[in-house]
């Protein structure tokens, strides 16, 4: 599906801003604010999961706006409101600006800025971690893992991976990779995107994911109990190799991987507010 991203852009009302990136492209910034802002000086900043955009990640804003701060979301180049060819990334070292970029941007507004992915947004914050730690403050990773369980993505037979490889030599910008799964959600969301360029996927396997040797800010990682992509013990396993000596581990009780049940991240408020009040 074609989505006209600036005409939707200037439809929409709601508070947000618009980041202006160093090769001229627009970056959509979705921002939920707190009725007491009782934590001013601290923003969340969130890292939406694949196929996503950040309107659905008003479930994990809200009780963080509750608890007084304010939330940012990042409709990530190619997908929501933001621009770019959708399901695709020019480079790994375009993904990488985008995000300390927008990392900048939110500095610029809050003294202390804490990044949340979700899902493919771990991936982006391990990113971000590696190459603009200076700039953040805390990081929470939520619901990812190295790798998936078995079975939870239909297997492509040689000669769909042979087409694949095929068209993306000839036109590397056409996604051509139908991302899908049982239980999946945003179907009836004209701003999900289901389909990715080869390129796109090559950048964010989250295989390569590698922590900085060392940092000392606060983290906080958690995964629903009932997660149909991660286990509990692989997201255990990334949660160990965080260098970090400040961190906690939590699991949602009913979770699943993008739905959680009222009350499933309260602990992660709660740990926000001990780190960052």
């Amino acid at each position: 599906m074609t989505i006209d991203a600036p005409a939707l852009r200037r439809k929409y009302e709601g508070p947000h801003h618009l980041i202006t990136t160093s090769d001229n492209q627009t970056l959509f910034l979705r921002k939920w604010e707190p009725s007491a802002q009782t934590h001013k000086d601290s923003a969340v900043l969130i890292f939406h999961g694949i196929t996503a955009h950040s309107g659905p990640y008003t479930m994990l804003a809200e009780p963080l706006t509750r608890r007084g701060f304010t939330v940012y979301g990042l409709d990530l180049r190619g997908h929501g409101l933001s621009d770019g060819k959708r399901g695709d990334y020019p480079s790994k070292e375009r993904f990488v600006k985008d995000l300390c970029e927008t990392i900048a941007f939110v500095k610029a507004r809050h003294p202390k800025v804490i990044i949340l992915g979700h899902s493919l947004g771990v991936l982006s914050s391990v990113v971000a971690l590696n190459n603009c730690l200076e700039n953040i403050d805390g990081a929470v990773l939520l619901s990812g893992a190295r790798t998936v369980r078995p079975g939870a993505y239909p297997r492509l037979s040689s000669v769909q991976k042979l087409k694949i490889v095929f068209s993306s030599l000839v036109s590397p910008g056409k996604p051509v990779i139908r991302y899908e799964r049982d239980g999946m959600v945003g179907r009836n969301d004209p701003l999900f995107n289901f389909r990715y360029t080869l390129r796109f996927m090559r950048i964010v396997a989250l295989g390569q994911m590698t922590f900085p040797k060392s940092m000392s800010i606060p983290v906080f990682v958690g995964v629903g109990d009932s997660d149909e992509l991660f286990s509990i013990e692989a997201c255990r396993e990334l949660y160990e190799e965080v260098p970090s000596e400040v961190k906690e581990f939590h699991v949602a009780v009913g979770g699943k991987h993008a739905e959680y049940p009222q009350g499933s991240w309260n602990p992660l408020a709660e740990s926000l507010e001990k780190h960052f009040s």
